[in-house]
């Protein structure tokens, strides 16, 4: 019998934020697949379950891992599958890479293995275990997506705004991209992950004249919020959200 592959959002950082869904799949299941953006890792690989971690640092770095590890302590015993995912722009190169990644786990999956591919935020929104979820579905095997809370839905939440309201436009846009064009559109404007081009951003986005707010870190330990542009740093770091948005009466 074929296995399943999960694509499981673990929500935004806060270990209580993770749905009841999220967690109990992760206990069903065999193998836990932790993606690794770390160059080191050339292809994919797998490690027993009860075996020492062989990569206990991918496991330390693996935000994903870190939120969902006090609520699923089971985790530790599971087998892993590490999932290269280099911060690259090569299109041929990661092409590659995100084959080889489905072709391991489509074996893992021919032999009834149920794997769990968790990820920060929600698994639909610019997530990297969707290369391989693509991959295995257009091959054929079962998958399936659990949502969890997104980030942007978290960081409004935590600065005590709405996101958008009566005939408001959302806008979720990857700021490591060209804005320029994306930062005219009407409504609101969530800036994901702009750590690196911060003080680009923050240059481009104050032209607009609109009140703009960020979350860095959002639920995790070092969370910090700005409420407005001036308080926020040229060195934010990578896992930085912005909001844009005009305010209403």
């Amino acid at each position: 019998m074929q296995g399943i592959f999960y694509g499981i959002g673990v929500g935004p950082g806060d270990p209580e934020l993770m749905t009841v869904k999220a967690i109990s799949t992760i206990r069903e299941c065999d193998i836990v697949a932790v993606v690794v953006s770390d160059a080191s890792l050339k292809a994919p690989e797998v490690e027993a379950a009860g075996e020492a971690a062989r990569y206990p640092e991918y496991l330390k770095r693996c935000v994903a891992y870190q939120i969902a590890l006090p609520m699923v302590p089971e985790m530790e015993e599971k087998a892993k599958l590490y999932l290269p995912m280099p911060m690259i722009k090569e299109k041929k190169k990661l092409i590659e890479i995100h084959d080889a990644c489905a072709a391991l786990t489509g074996e893992l999956l021919d032999q009834g293995k149920k794997i769990a591919c968790i990820t920060l935020g929600d698994p639909t929104v610019y997530s990297t275990c969707l290369y391989v979820q693509k991959r295995l579905k257009r091959a054929g095997y079962t998958t399936e997506l659990i949502p969890g809370i997104p980030s942007f839905c978290a960081a409004a939440a935590r600065l005590g705004i709405g996101l958008v309201e009566n005939k408001e436009e959302l806008h979720v846009i990857p700021a490591s991209y060209e804005i320029e064009e994306s930062l005219g559109f009407p409504g609101t404007k969530v800036l994901m992950k702009a750590g690196r081009k911060m003080p680009y951003v923050k240059q481009k986005a104050g032209e607009m004249g609109q009140k703009i707010r960020m979350v860095e870190n959002c639920g995790m330990e070092t969370e910090k919020i700005y409420q407005n542009v001036e308080e926020i740093p040229d060195d934010a770091g990578y896992y930085s959200l912005l909001i844009m948005k005009e305010e209403q009466a």
